[in-house]
């Protein structure tokens, strides 16, 4: 049974929203975000990596980072960039990327759902990236990007948020790189009830990106629980900013891997240990994607290649040993090019679907050595993970369109 809740939002006034709408902050590097903050001035970027307004020599988890989103956010808000609703209600999120539509729901989680495991997490998080969000939310006072949750599709919130999308959205623009981005208030009393018992009724919530953003909110829950001890539950600290998503919208890109080195074997002794557990063919210097699951492409010394799982490997059984990452990071990865740990090696390196094969080539042909292509994880084979209480291996998603930072805060009093 989970709980959605609608909110009070602190969002950008219309005249705004593009400009002031932003990536995720951990998508850019420190240059990249001073690139952009130095372009638009109203990015949000600017209070999500508040370091952009230090010289480098300051190190990005200053404590003054910190004090220095919680005035620029304070400022936004004094200025009019940011108005603040007077009532709970819903939003309605659409995203276009390429054609295709993916709708949200943009509301509160429950930390405790979290805790209790109704929402469902897949994968392991890192306690400095947490820190450094644990002290942005609490300096700012607020939640500054959303997490981005999955559930299996519902009728009716479908047609609430297809009736809501009929109507004058509040914000419609495109972002530069191309995405357009629709937002409606749902704030009819009828809806908001109808919407509320709707996830009630659904027993699994599953992140799908942002998981160290959910488990950084979750403790500044916890802190403020611990600095009081009368809570009752229903204070904003106890709820985190959420889009939830049907299962039926999203896309899951390729998340492909670069290596920098054999592992001391030739190219020819290379290939002969990929063949111990993949069937393997050359397919010249044209790249092809992964068709099918079990499939997947490398590039090395100028050069394309298919291999596919053997019969062996298509027969496990197993929701996280069968995934397409758990076979190339346990049958060639690891025994074979020494990844022990692709979470700590420096000889790995990850590359998001949407950077294209290009980029796998472009990489293997300059400072890394030989590039891998995989088939996408499927929704399903997330969901299977997540409900066996298990864990996927790092980099195994990357969901496009990503959500946007600044279109909607969460104050947490």
């Amino acid at each position: 049974m989970a709980q959605i809740k609608p909110f009070r939002c602190i969002r950008p006034n219309k005249d705004v929203a593009d400009k002031v709408a932003a990536l995720p902050y951990d998508v850019y590097s420190r240059q990249e975000a001073k690139e952009v903050t130095e372009k638009e001035p109203l990015s949000f970027l600017n209070i999500d990596r508040a370091e952009t307004g230090f010289d480098d020599s300051v190190d990005t988890y200053d404590p003054r980072v910190y004090k220095r989103a919680k005035e620029l956010l304070d400022k936004m808000i004094s200025d009019g960039v940011y108005e603040k609703d007077d009532e709970e209600v819903y939003y309605i999120y659409e995203q276009v990327m390429d054609g295709r539509a993916q709708t949200g729901i943009v509301a509160c989680a429950s930390v405790d759902d979290y805790i209790n495991q109704t929402i469902k997490k897949h994968e392991n998080t890192r306690a400095d990236k947490e820190l450094d969000r644990i002290k942005h939310v609490d300096a700012c006072n607020a939640q500054t990007g959303p997490i981005f949750l999955a559930y299996r599709s519902n009728d009716v919130i479908n047609d609430i948020s297809g009736k809501a999308k009929k109507e004058e959205p509040i914000y419609d623009f495109v972002s530069d790189d191309g995405i357009r981005h629709r937002v409606w208030r749902l704030g009819k009393t009828e809806d908001v009830t109808a919407v509320e018992k709707a996830f009630s009724d659904i027993d699994s919530i599953y992140i799908a990106d942002g998981h160290h953003r959910a488990a950084s909110a979750v403790k500044v829950s916890l802190m403020r629980r611990e600095q009081n001890p009368d809570y009752t539950g229903k204070e904003e600290f106890n709820k985190f900013l959420s889009v939830l998503f049907p299962h039926d919208e999203l896309m899951i890109m390729d998340y492909n891997r670069t290596v920098k080195d054999l592992n001391g074997f030739t190219k020819e002794e290379f290939i002969d240990r990929i063949k111990e557990n993949f069937d393997i063919i050359s397919i010249g210097s044209e790249p092809v994607k992964s068709t099918q699951k079990g499939e997947f492409v490398m590039y090395l010394d100028n050069e394309w290649y298919v291999f596919r799982a053997n019969d062996k490997l298509r027969m496990i059984d197993d929701p996280v040993g069968s995934l397409d990452v758990s076979l190339l990071q346990d049958y060639l990865l690891g025994p074979v090019l020494g990844i022990g740990d692709p979470r700590t090696d420096s000889r790995i390196d990850f590359i998001g679907g949407i950077r294209g094969l290009s980029e796998l080539k472009r990489r293997a042909d300059s400072d890394m050595k030989v590039s891998f292509a995989l088939y996408p994880t499927s929704i399903d084979e997330l969901f299977a993970v997540a409900d066996a209480g298990m864990l996927m291996p790092p980099k195994s998603t990357w969901f496009e369109p990503k959500l946007r930072s600044g279109l909607f805060i969460h104050s947490l009093s």
